[in-house]
């Protein structure tokens, strides 16, 4: 191929510093994992100083048979819309028109009089307390405001989330409005908690804008980047590419996914009523690789200037507050500590080898209840795409542990 993606391809990947023996073990992994079961398909793109170094695809959309899966097929990425949400905020925080440490308040008045839940009394209801201030958008930004989710079981709050199907609004201010009436899970600023918030960031973009979240989106990051087959839902000339979803069917093997948190599972076909910048996106491997990139290149990809330099260190520096960092909380989705944080959208591995992993130090990262992953490693040029389709479970958490792994250790000469 003569490019990829719209980058050039290298003529082997040893002219970016990996070893093709080694490399091999990365797709064969992918091709075992297909060949056990473990999922219908896998597509991994790998790219080094803006050229691709591997990009392969293994299995079908679809298991049983049919067609292979195609190297533009569309995966729901779900969470992997976060850092797009942060970039599309990132824009306006460029134009003057917020800044870190404003209250939300003063682009969602809603939360106003918000309370913190402290505990359940000997009445089985929750004892609430006045939040002690609005949380910034600092701490929106990097899920430290005190917001809850709806994905879990453990707190009160979490379960008051999901009987109020907060994932499942039917407009932005419906959405606004369910998360308004419910207490905060700590007071803002005092833990980390994965949360609604990029969700948030998505009704502030379209109320500061003034157009709907997807249309700035397209406008002002998809368009300029070539982003052709990301949306909230597919058109009718490509929803033939969007592959099947499947689960652990508790047996060994897979089942389709029928309802997600709650409710049935959206087919993506049809503009949905909520945009949501928390989970909402569909997209393939090309173009996600193009929105990393950019992201790597600093704020620009092919003279299309979407951040300052500037703004993506800003994003790529750790803003969870050191205490936080240093005392371990009991209702964290990921490690953090002095070693690994969290900035403006990303998760930052501040010191990898303390951490007992192999990319570079600064590497920024993300993943999507569906199974899929990227990383950016800015120290050795480098960007890796990964997308399954199996809702986020211990297999496909390995998944994204091996690939890692396997990456790395092709990495033989880093110095090139």
């Amino acid at each position: 191929m003569a490019d990829i993606a719209g980058f050039p391809v290298a003529e082997r990947p040893e002219a970016l510093g990996f070893d093709s023996g080694r490399l091999q073990r990365l797709d064969d992994y992918m091709s075992d994992m297909v060949a056990a079961g473990r999922v219908a398909g896998v597509t991994t793109l790998l790219m080094r100083h803006g050229k691709v170094a591997a990009f392969r695809t293994h299995g079908k959309p679809v298991l049983g048979g049919g067609a292979d899966l195609s190297d533009d097929a569309i995966f729901r990425i779900y969470s992997m819309t976060k850092p797009i949400a942060a970039t599309a905020m990132m824009m306006l925080f460029e134009e003057g028109r917020w800044l870190l440490d404003d209250p939300v308040t003063r682009f969602i008045p809603e939360f106003e009089n918000l309370k913190v839940c402290t505990g359940v009394g000997p009445d089985g209801q929750m004892t609430l307390v006045d939040a002690k201030r609005a949380p910034t958008m600092r701490e929106v930004m990097s899920h430290t405001a005190g917001f809850a989710y709806g994905l879990f079981d453990f707190h009160p709050v979490e379960r008051d989330y999901s009987a109020a199907a907060v994932m499942h609004p039917e407009s932005d201010q419906d959405f606004i409005d369910r998360i308004a009436a419910r207490p905060l899970i700590h007071q803002p600023g005092e833990e980390w908690f994965y949360s609604v918030a990029s969700g948030i960031l998505g009704v502030i973009v379209s109320r500061i804008s003034g157009m709907p979240f997807g249309e700035f989106l397209k406008m002002r990051i998809f368009g300029p980047l070539k982003m052709v087959d990301t949306d909230f839902h597919t058109r009718p000339d490509n929803a033939h590419r969007l592959v099947t979803f499947y689960q652990d069917d508790q047996q060994g093997g897979l089942a389709e996914v029928t309802t997600v948190l709650g409710a049935p599972i959206n087919d993506f076909h049809a503009p949905p009523r909520f945009q949501d910048g928390g989970g909402g996106l569909v997209s393939t491997a090309k173009d996600y690789v193009r929105f990393c990139q950019m992201i790597l290149n600093k704020g620009e990809l092919d003279g299309a200037r979407i951040l300052a330099p500037a703004t993506v260190e800003l994003m790529a520096t750790n803003v969870i507050p050191d205490a936080v960092l240093a005392t371990p909380g009991p209702m964290r989705l990921l490690p953090f500590n002095p070693a690994f944080g969290f900035g403006l959208g990303f998760s930052i591995m501040k010191d990898p080898r303390r951490m007992g992993s192999i990319e570079g130090r600064g590497t920024l990262a993300w993943g999507g209840m569906g199974g899929t992953w990227f990383w950016i490693d800015p120290e050795n040029d480098l960007v890796f795409v990964g997308l399954i389709q199996r809702l986020a479970d211990p297999i496909s958490g390995e998944f994204r542990a091996k690939a890692r792994t396997f990456t790395y250790a092709a990495l033989t000469r880093p110095e090139l």
